[in-house]
């Protein structure tokens, strides 16, 4: 009888624990959407107007290297130079996210996309939602294991609000820190903070990412096949895209070291390739040509350009992040190339637009999600091939360089490894 009491009082203690933690962070998670919500709906119309004053005005991108100094004394003065492995690494480790990332963030973004710097959102996202998750952890006075979750509801939600997709949004933050381990104790508040930053984008009017004009193909070997084709292209392409950043941010700072020097002569070399190419469809975050591809629609070579824009607009030392630019390389270099293999140009765009994102950020579940939400169910299937094909053939290569690998992507071997 005292042993079925003890068993009891046991069970009712757990009940009462799970309630508690339950309660705990739903608040938590609804305080953070809301507040990711408003500040990724108010950078996504900041982003959108300056778009627009750029397009209308081209001449401002000769104001680039101006808006690079300016970027530079931000952060000298503010003594801040973290950036998005900051966000990633304070998930695993006990470092502290400032709350000055996020204004830097914010201004040093838009900056970059007025002027016409080749960079996009994402970075913004993830920095913006993690300052903000810490700083709601603080506000809550939360320990330091729960301190690890909120960055990520704070990450999960301000991307809800930018792309307008709660579930990649939610499984993007639980899968991208360590590739492998899903931190599934987070799984229910990132998704309340991301459903509830999605509603207050919405009532913001701002548009989800959607492509509803994709001209699917049916399901048959020779389509199969191709799709795995141009996905197993897309893994060589992102390998191509990480190791040109990484490696041109390498050069950048080892032959310039004056960060201010660097933002001058990076600006003035987006310049000069904007005149080279004679357009500025590789300026900012390109988010009309990837329409365009989805369309059936790309220029040849528009991948490779917007690969050389990119990599000199971030290593220079502009502010954005390489996201919104993998989906343009993914998307024109998915409708080039997979009309050249057989399939619609229209749906190839749509499998590199995600293979490629895939293979850069090494998050397959969040890609599949991103497929799902973008473009609907249909072919999910072939796309969800495409993720598992992109995700293995990249290898050990990331944006991210705080990002850890956990298991081989070749056989069921534990190896935990930052990526290359």
């Amino acid at each position: 009888m005292e042993k079925f009491k003890k068993v009891v009082k046991e069970k009712s203690i757990g009940s009462y624990t799970y309630i508690k933690s339950f309660v705990k962070w739903i608040i938590i998670a609804i305080v953070t959407g809301l507040i990711g919500g408003v500040v990724g709906s108010a950078f996504h119309k900041s982003v959108d107007y300056v778009t627009s004053v750029r397009t209308a005005n081209n001449w401002l991108v000769y104001l680039l290297p101006i808006g690079g100094v300016i970027i530079v004394f931000l952060y000298h003065v503010t003594k801040r130079n973290e950036g998005t492995d900051r966000v990633i690494e304070s998930v695993r480790t006990d470092k502290k996210v400032p709350i000055l990332m996020a204004p830097l963030i914010f201004i040093s973004t838009v900056i970059t996309h007025l002027l016409g710097g080749s960079a996009g959102r994402e970075g913004a996202a993830l920095q913006l939602g993690g300052s903000i998750g810490y700083k709601v952890g603080e506000l809550f006075r939360l320990d330091d294991k729960d301190m690890h979750l909120v960055v990520m509801l704070g990450m999960s939600g301000v991307f809800s609000a930018l792309f307008g997709t709660p579930l990649t949004a939610t499984l993007f933050a639980l899968e991208v820190i360590s590739v492998g381990v899903i931190y599934y104790v987070a799984l229910v508040p990132c998704l309340v903070s991301s459903l509830v930053a999605y509603e207050i984008a919405l009532s913001f009017k701002i548009t989800p990412v959607k492509f509803d004009n994709i001209i699917f193909q049916p399901i048959t070997a020779t389509t199969t096949i191709k799709v795995i084709v141009l996905s197993l292209l897309c893994a060589i392409v992102s390998i191509l895209f990480c190791t040109a950043i990484k490696k041109c941010n390498k050069y950048f700072t080892k032959f310039i070291k004056n960060d201010y020097l660097r933002a001058i002569i990076g600006g003035i070399a987006v310049i000069l390739l904007t005149l080279a190419v004679g357009t500025n469809d590789y300026n900012g975050a390109g988010m009309n040509i990837i329409a365009d591809a989805m369309s059936g629609n790309a220029q040849p070579f528009a991948f490779a350009f917007k690969i050389i824009f990119t990599v000199i607009t971030i290593s220079a030392g502009f502010k954005g992040g390489e996201i919104v630019p993998t989906f343009f390389i993914g998307a024109t270099f998915g409708c080039v190339m997979g009309g050249l293999l057989g399939l619609n140009p229209s749906y190839g765009a749509a499998i590199g637009f995600v293979a490629l994102f895939c293979g850069v950020v090494n998050c397959p579940i969040a890609s599949i999600m991103l497929a799902l939400e973008v473009f609907g169910s249909q072919s999910i299937l072939l796309f969800a091939l495409s993720c598992g094909v992109s995700y293995m053939m990249s290898g050990y290569y990331g944006l991210y360089k705080t990002q850890k690998i956990m298991y081989s992507k070749t056989e069921a071997t534990f190896i935990n490894i930052n990526t290359k």
